[in-house]
């Protein structure tokens, strides 16, 4: 039986074999499971504000047991983001030459559909995971994120913003405030690192990680106090030794503040920002944050769309959906790309950001 490549589930089970663009961020620090995929269009997001450090009570022999309280969560209703990134494909694209074809091609534009669709799906793809890393970046630099929602095309005068901000009130509390920029002073930090590593263990929380962009890397490696360190190998204070790590991102070493290992990662890779046309780095400059892997989890609701096969409607429960539709009169077909991610701490203020150079 010939498979039909437009069908949606077709394209879906391709869409696992198509690679994807640079996700250091999403893929180390929010995880996905079964129960993230919601059959609904909004997401039930569940976060504590701390892990229970609590000890178990001591009791006297023959008395049984002694109640203790169950720690309290906090759940919302909210509804993902909805991204939708699509292609068009006319008569005329069929007829043109595609990329890595011979100048003087003998495809015919039937055979040349089938590549067209596979270059579209990865093109797509890739950018709904650039949107994802985009939300990934800021819920660990900013506790939330926000963006504009168009009704029509992008850089349009009609959208709506979007919001949303994983703490109480309005200010952001999982900041904390260096005394002075680290280009300034030499010795301030390994007293700031243990201090923002500090604020999530004292909280139960884990602190493994200082992610950073490219000109704190630079302050880092030239930080005389640092190389300092460095020199005293019998203390293992330091130990920077860069390693490549998936995606972009490399491995400084670990540093140890006062007892706390922390691993410094340099992530330094770019996107464009559909809003303005520029080029800006995922990680916000002059900033670090301190997290450790697996901090949140990355949640998916449902797509509902109707399909030209039947002309009916169908819910697909998975993180990409795309979408064939047809306009038969004028011979274009479009194809998009659907997605509803949500980034969710799994615990309040998981990820503590600091604005090192100023």
């Amino acid at each position: 039986m010939a498979i039909d490549i437009y069908q949606t589930q077709t394209m879906i089970a391709a869409m696992q074999l198509m690679p994807k663009r640079p996700t250091f961020l999403r893929d180390r620090y929010f995880e996905t499971s079964n129960e993230d995929m919601f059959v609904t269009e909004d997401v039930l997001v569940e976060y504590k504000d701390e892990k229970s450090r609590k000890m178990a009570p001591f009791v006297m022999p023959k008395k049984g047991g002694i109640a203790v309280p169950r720690d309290g969560y906090r759940t919302e209703r909210l509804t993902p983001p909805y991204i939708a990134p699509e292609r068009t494909l006319t008569i005329d694209d069929l007829k043109k030459k595609q990329f890595g074809e011979t100048l003087f091609s003998q495809q015919s534009p039937a055979a040349r559909e089938g590549q067209i669709l596979k270059n579209d799906l990865i093109d797509l793809n890739g950018m709904i995971d650039t949107s994802e890393e985009c939300m990934s970046s800021q819920t660990l630099f900013n506790n939330g994120y926000s963006f504009r929602q168009y009704a029509d095309k992008y850089g349009s005068s009609e959208y709506e913003e979007y919001e949303i901000h994983f703490y109480d009130g309005e200010q952001n509390t999982a900041v904390y405030v260096p005394a002075a920029p680290w280009s300034r002073k030499n010795d301030v930090i390994i007293s700031d690192l243990h201090v923002i590593a500090k604020l999530l263990k004292n909280r139960g929380l884990r602190a493994s990680d200082v992610i950073f962009g490219d000109d704190v890397a630079d302050v880092l490696i030239n930080n005389k106090y640092i190389q300092k360190l460095l020199d005293n190998r019998r203390l293992n204070l330091a130990d920077i030794n860069p390693q490549q790590l998936p995606d972009g991102a490399t491995s400084y070493g670990k540093i140890n503040c006062m007892g706390i290992m922390l691993e410094l990662i340099c992530y330094s890779e770019e996107y464009v920002d559909i809003d303005d046309g520029k080029t800006k780095p995922f990680v916000p400059q002059g900033k670090i944050t301190v997290t450790a892997p697996k901090m949140g989890r990355c949640m998916y609701g449902a797509i509902t769309q109707m399909e030209e096969s039947d002309k009916q409607y169908h819910t697909y429960v998975n993180k990409r959906v795309p979408h064939i539709t047809y306009n038969t009169h004028d011979s274009v077909r479009t194809l998009a790309q659907k997605a509803r991610p949500m980034m969710v701490p799994k615990y309040k203020d998981s990820a503590i950001s600091a604005t090192v150079l100023y």
